[in-house]
């Protein structure tokens, strides 16, 4: 089938390039003139592993082209995947749909054919009905059916997540296309197993941001526990262990820590409380504003088990901070609670430096005045503390033992619990988490 995927950042150009390898032929339009030649030469401007490789295989094949104009993307097909950014408002908790809005208003009225535009953006609810509206209105003698079919990716396994997910989801408000299309795009994954779930577009906006909501209030839950595990001296990890072999509780999203960040959880656990408040529902999502509080409030705590590793105080004292991205195999630092530590360090007078594998140049452009190394060894090089922040492999294999040498003084506070605490105590180190 030939279809189009209006905007190629991290959810478009993943969706586009899966599409693809699914056997479809694909357009995918990006309006930015410099990361659609990025693109169009097989270069993804962030990264994700796996997707390099992938786009270039398609786009070499012929399967997937990429454009600027929304002229050669109407005249191209007549299935529309929207997978532009909703970022959150400045100053405020709502999403920013500047740009959903945008893709319609360029696109519907330049279609001369009936067509199906299918959301993957997250949105709050009543999108999908507003956007149905506004196409109508645009449409010129042709009938646009608008639909919702959320996305569901984890960065460092989104390709996996689009060819194998754990479900598919879609929104149709009924007497449309939408459903028999959605099949026959997604054939080979529903033939695999996956389960296909057919709903009203509300209901398939709101899946969305109820998985999402559950997942931040999962993990801002272990570390409520956590903070009355310090204040007890338990143990939350066995904790976790321990309740996470209930089937109704499971283990996943229970490590405590530092909590989550990114593009997703905490911009749209806003929206959604936010949304609520528009709708008079406030009330029903109260506790995400906890939810909310608890993960920033690991930060700040973070940064006390800091000075207190450091004797009080960390005026003068060199830190090293390994970690800027907000989980592993990711390079994106949106609301990222390693550099989010890093930056009130600096703040309260210390020098930090940096190390991420993949994470650097985006972290450069957003915490300029950090300090940033190459390698884990000169990150730490005279460090009065070592914090990790994001769970890389590397630094879970680092050997304490090796490392002890390039220090000043042997404190490492483990921000993911992901270190072998007896390993660096037997190391010689002082270990907190």
């Amino acid at each position: 089938m030939r279809m189009v995927v209006l905007g190629l950042g991290y959810l478009g150009a993943t969706h586009a390039a899966c599409m693809a390898e699914l056997g479809h032929e694909v357009l995918g339009i990006e309006v930015v003139a410099a990361k659609r030649a990025q693109l169009a030469a097989g270069d993804v401007p962030f990264y994700e592993p796996g997707l390099p490789e992938l786009l270039k295989r398609n786009i070499d094949s012929g399967k997937l082209t990429i454009s600027g104009s929304y002229g050669d993307a109407a005249d191209f097909a007549d299935v529309f995947f929207i997978a532009v950014g909703t970022p959150q408002k400045k100053g405020e908790y709502s999403a920013d749909l500047q740009y959903v809005d945008a893709a319609v208003e360029e696109l519907v009225p330049l279609l001369t054919r009936d067509a199906l535009v299918l959301g993957k953006s997250t949105v709050p609810v009543g999108t999908a009905q507003r956007l149905a509206d506004r196409a109508d209105e645009l449409a010129k003698d042709i009938n646009v059916e608008i639909a919702w079919n959320p996305e569901f990716l984890r960065e460092g396994f989104a390709i996996d997540d689009t060819l194998h997910p754990d479900r598919l989801v879609l929104g149709a408000f009924g007497g449309g296309a939408a459903e028999v299309l959605c099949r026959e795009i997604y054939a080979p994954i529903i033939d695999a197993g996956t389960p296909f779930i057919v709903t009203d577009p509300a209901t398939a906006e709101l899946v969305k941001t109820s998985a999402n909501a559950f997942l931040a209030t999962k993990i801002s839950f272990i570390n409520a526990i956590a903070e009355v595990c310090d204040a007890a001296g338990a143990d939350v990890k066995a904790i976790a262990d321990a309740i996470g072999y209930d089937d109704r509780i499971g283990r996943r999203f229970l490590n405590a820590g530092l909590g989550f960040g990114g593009g997703c959880l905490p911009k749209d656990i806003r929206a959604f409380m936010a949304r609520a408040g528009e709708l008079g529902a406030a009330e029903a999502l109260a506790f995400l504003r906890e939810v909310d509080n608890v993960n920033m409030r690991r930060r700040t705590r973070m940064v006390e088990k800091a000075r207190e590793m450091c004797n009080g105080s960390l005026v003068g004292k060199r830190i090293c901070i390994l970690g800027a991205a907000f989980k592993p195999e990711s390079d994106d630092v949106r609301d990222s609670p390693a550099l989010n530590v890093a930056g009130q360090i600096q703040l309260q007078g210390a020098s930090v430096t940096v190390y991420d594998p993949k994470a650097t140049a985006n972290s450069k452009r957003l915490f300029p005045t950090l300090d940033y190394a190459e390698s884990v060894v000169e990150a730490c090089s005279k460090a009065d503390a070592v914090l990790v922040l994001t769970e890389w492999r590397e630094f879970v294999e680092i050997d304490p033992i090796e490392l002890k040498k390039h220090v000043r003084h042997a404190n490492v506070l483990d921000g993911r619990m992901c270190l072998d605490s007896g390993f660096w105590i037997a190391s010689g180190w002082n270990y907190a988490a």
